[in-house]
């Protein structure tokens, strides 16, 4: 009666223990829609000669293989090719709401806990270039309404620029030395 019972324990184990093995994470991350040809953004700064804030419209110009952002009056005020695109990537910040503040600021208990919780998250398209008309390295900032199409935004842009992914950015290898 006990050889049985053992028997069994000992073939159990061994089920168990080749269950327990570590096993290769299924990665199944679900591609996000293509973005639209053209959208809203507001341009926060950084490319050479717009240092004005300007609320605006990104557009793909596929026929020239850049993206441009046509500002107020449907007037085109910069492009940056594909080929120029270094890194493609999204940010978001979390930012206490101006009513936030003034909560926080209100000379009652708790007031300052209570304005603390008010935020708002702000997502951001971060463009690393390298410009050729200048010979310099620059990075552009867009704020986007939503992140689903932040995220949308930095996939196309970044297949389109033929960039290699990392994470949730693109970004374009340095080219090898050659002899290595």
């Amino acid at each position: 009666m006990k050889r049985p019972g053992f028997i069994a324990i000992l073939v159990l184990s061994f089920a168990f223990a080749a269950f327990s093995q570590p096993r290769p994470i299924e990665r199944t991350v679900a591609e996000p829609p293509p973005a639209p040809s053209s959208f809203a953004a507001k341009y926060e700064g950084g490319f050479f000669g717009f240092r004005e804030k300007s609320e605006g419209t990104l557009k793909f110009d596929d026929d020239n293989e850049r993206i441009i952002f046509i500002g107020k009056g449907e007037r085109e005020m910069f492009g940056i090719p594909y080929a120029s695109l270094l890194i493609v990537s999204p940010q978001t910040t979390s930012t206490t709401s101006t009513s936030g503040t003034v909560v926080k600021n209100a000379p009652l208990p708790g007031a300052g806990i209570v304005g603390g919780l008010m935020k708002e998250k702000k997502q951001y398209l971060v463009l690393q270039f390298d410009d050729p008309d200048v010979d310099a390295k620059g990075t552009v900032n867009f704020k986007i309404e939503t992140k689903e199409l932040l995220e949308s935004v930095v996939n196309t842009l970044g297949r389109k620029a033929k960039l290699s992914p990392r994470g949730d950015s693109y970004f374009r290898p340095r080219p090898k030395a050659p002899g290595i």
